[in-house]
């Protein structure tokens, strides 16, 4: 198989890319969500229901698109993360990346040698494709989630390590972590986030967040090259809004 990582290409030329989730992202929904810009899909291995035996249609259908396939796994596991791209995901998201052994071992399971020791198998991607082991490496996606202070007290120690795509400061588990429990749009926490992503851009690597409509702007100013999008907030909002509306021409009373 021969399908390049559209996230890879953008990010390698350094232009900003957007990647797009949600809860429920099946197949359909990657073919019903394919005719817009976004380059890639999150796959939700962490928080949502993605099975094993749904990886392999999941990326595929984002192959049709030409999207990439991101999957984040629930932990820095090494059988997990290499299992998850032998079965067809094109990308790996790895959370709670507190230290910088934490790092290293995500690199050691989702690269092949001379990177790393990713198990010698040939999964998915590699049908069709006899350069395969050659190029798996530069064509894979790898992500860390910078999301508790532990991680951003450590920063420095973890932007030390190669092999890595993105360096993604999550907002919701850092909250957490700094006693401010789902409060992830908190000033202090924005102000943390803030600072995370810009000793980020500052070591010449390449900055992860979440692409909140009201942040958008900041930070692309700060250099952040990957976006993730939520389109649960835009189910949510515009059908709220309509609700809002046809109660507002038709008299109705809230929720009636």
């Amino acid at each position: 198989m021969v399908c390049n990582n559209r996230v890879k290409e953008k990010l390698s030329a350094g232009q900003v890319t957007t990647v797009i989730g949600g809860h429920a992202l099946t197949s359909a929904t990657i073919d019903f969500l394919g005719p817009l810009y976004f380059d890639g899909y999150w796959l939700e291995g962490e928080h949502g229901s993605v099975a094993w035996n749904e990886i392999g249609d999941l990326s595929r259908a984002c192959d049709l698109w030409g999207k990439s396939s991101v999957m984040r796994v629930h932990a820095n596991e090494f059988g997990r993360i290499t299992r998850t791209l032998d079965n067809g995901a094109s990308g790996i998201v790895v959370p709670h990346v507190n230290t910088r052994s934490d790092a290293e071992q995500v690199v050691r399971a989702a690269r092949f040698a001379p990177a790393g020791i990713r198990g010698f198998f040939p999964g998915r991607r590699s049908y069709g494709a006899s350069d395969y082991y050659e190029t798996a490496n530069e064509d894979t996606l790898v992500v860390v989630l910078i999301e508790e202070v532990q991680a951003v007290e450590n920063l420095s120690d973890i932007l030390q390590v190669d092999h890595i795509d993105v360096f993604f400061v999550a907002p919701g588990d850092l909250s957490q972590s700094m006693g401010l429990v789902g409060q992830m749009h908190h000033p202090e926490v924005r102000s943390v986030v803030d600072s995370a992503l810009r000793q980020i851009v500052a070591s010449g690597r390449n900055a992860g967040a979440m692409g909140f409509e009201d942040t958008l702007e900041h930070y692309i100013g700060l250099g952040v090259r990957m976006f993730l999008a939520d389109y649960d907030d835009w189910v949510t909002n515009g059908a709220q809004g309509y609700i809002n509306k046809v109660n507002t021409l038709s008299g109705n009373s809230r929720g009636a």
